[in-house]
């Protein structure tokens, strides 16, 4: 059987994690870069995995009508292979064991308001990228700028043009952007006991630019609005810019220097 890859993976599970305690920020990037994330992609059942922070000059220049979503500072994900029932419950069996074993200290002092399963819709690579579909996810990049929405239900009409709309017209825009390097989009997961139900929305564009610069650059020069009719069909939740993480790196939320430390 052939490998999974990102393109092939038909699971991704999307986080949004909030540091409660700002002191503590330092302690989970530190745990996450260097336990969690590893431990995680060494699962044979998950293909991929990343993660990125909404950094304060990143907050200014995006919106977050959901007030849950508004606190998180930063978003992970993850792709799994097929068999994805398998690979989820592993996954998910080594997050439990993890506590036990007392290697989950950020328990106490995050949130994740928002944690859920979602199925890849569609994935397109920008001309300029120069990799395939599946080497997409792999491919260094500076950030992302993220869009989450919600459908009251995917069984309208409305909901099926808006999302013809948005892959015919607003993707095809944003891949022939400077900067741009590919563009995922996805839904959750449908609800067991309400296949109609509530149903979130992502759309990931990969960005070899910076993620602040192109956040302003898209402000002033927006892709075209969906047409009139469409108009309330899905409800904004998150929109703006995320930087990819660098380890080590984690001085976004340090308290600035007091002229009495600088003197020191």
């Amino acid at each position: 059987m052939l490998p999974s890859t990102p393109a092939t993976a038909t699971r991704a599970f999307f986080s949004f994690p909030k540091v409660t305690d700002p002191a503590r920020h330092r302690d989970y990037n530190a745990w996450h870069q260097l336990d969690h994330r590893p431990e995680n992609l060494a699962l044979p059942g998950v293909v991929h995995g990343d993660r990125w922070v909404r950094t304060p000059a990143c907050e200014r220049l995006g919106s977050y009508p959901d007030p849950a979503l508004a606190g998180s500072q930063y978003m992970a994900m993850y792709w799994f292979a097929e068999p994805a029932a398998d690979a989820v419950a592993e996954w998910t069996d080594l997050g439990d064991r993890a506590i036990h074993q007392g290697r989950r200290p950020e328990l106490a002092w995050t949130e994740r308001p928002m944690t859920r399963m979602f199925r890849p819709v569609q994935g397109h690579v920008a001309p300029r990228a120069l990799v395939t579909l599946a080497a997409l996810p792999f491919r260094p990049h500076r950030g992302v700028y993220v869009e989450v929405s919600r459908v009251e239900t995917s069984q309208r009409p409305d909901v099926a043009d808006l999302s013809r709309f948005e892959h015919e017209t607003q993707v095809p825009d944003l891949l022939a952007r400077d900067g741009v390097a590919g563009v995922w989009t996805f839904r959750s997961a449908p609800s067991r006991s309400r296949p109609d139900g509530p149903v979130v929305r992502i759309r990931l564009t990969y960005l070899e630019a910076d993620p602040v610069e192109f956040a302003r650059a898209l402000a002033a020069d927006p892709p075209a609005a969906p047409p009139t009719a469409l108009a309330g069909t899905a409800t904004p939740l998150f929109t703006g810019p995320l930087a990819t993480i660098t380890p080590w790196e984690w001085d976004w939320f340090d308290e600035p220097a007091t002229a009495t430390d600088r003197v020191a």
